[in-house]
């Protein structure tokens, strides 16, 4: 029986992670808090509203950010950063007197000859590399398909995903475009594949590459893609070890 192994969040766009227990899905909406901030660089060509990666600071061009754990206080937005080599950042990331302190703690983790981080955004929706509001699905059995493949146990966190599934056959994932998943009280509909970046090639406990996750999706599968997006249909609560019912 397929059953809801972890969910994860990523409070600001590729600065952080963090595992729930719960959380309330709402229809047509990203996970709550995943990527509601994303920190634009100097060079950014920004829009009103949703605005796709190029824009933003990430972990395929820096790295080091991979290595990046989150906690979100929701009462009062405020988020604490960690990273094992620089000291804990508590902030505000919509107070623009944080904003300083947030720059001066993450400059040191980008690549100097790259673009800078210059300010922090938001919008009515996440900062999610889709152009739809998206959930990411992924799978346990493929990771350790992969991981066998490579010979090196991949962490869940390279993948930055939202929901990871148990007991799907490995790969089974993109089988599942097109059908609904209804995982506690919440309903979702598969969407597509994601294509994945250099982001996933870093280890995120240490922020170094450490494995060419890329090129072995391509000799061995014949594509680059791990993990599907879908979209809430139906809110509802969902929580760790909920069975989830394919339609």
């Amino acid at each position: 029986m397929i059953r809801l192994a972890h969910i994860c969040r990523h409070p600001i766009k590729a600065h952080g992670r963090e595992d729930l227990a719960s959380v309330l899905l709402s229809a047509g909406a990203c996970l709550p808090f995943d990527r509601h901030w994303a920190v634009a660089h100097e060079a950014a060509k920004l829009e009103a509203g949703w605005n796709p990666c190029a824009n933003f600071t990430r972990g395929a061009k820096a790295p080091a950010l991979m290595a990046i754990t989150a906690a979100l206080e929701e009462d009062s937005l405020t988020v604490t950063l960690r990273h094992p080599e620089r000291p804990d950042l508590r902030f505000r990331p919509d107070d623009p007197a944080d904003l300083p302190g947030f720059l001066d703690w993450v400059r040191p983790l980008c690549p100097p000859e790259r673009a800078q981080p210059a300010r922090i955004v938001s919008a009515g929706r996440g900062m999610t590399d889709s152009e739809f509001p998206s959930v990411a699905v992924l799978s346990l059995a493929s990771l350790r398909d992969l991981s066998a493949k490579m010979g090196q146990d991949l962490s869940i966190h390279r993948w930055r995903g939202n929901l990871w599934l148990e007991h799907l056959p490995a790969w089974g994932e993109f089988s599942l475009i097109g059908r609904e998943l209804r995982i506690g009280d919440a309903v979702l509909r598969v969407e597509e594949r994601i294509t994945r970046c250099r982001a996933t090639m870093a280890d995120p406990d240490t922020g170094r590459i450490d494995g060419d996750t890329l090129t072995a999706l391509a000799e061995n599968y014949g594509h680059r893609d791990f993990g599907v997006y879908a979209t809430v249909l139906h809110g509802g609560r969902i929580a760790l070890n909920d069975t989830v019912e394919l339609r």
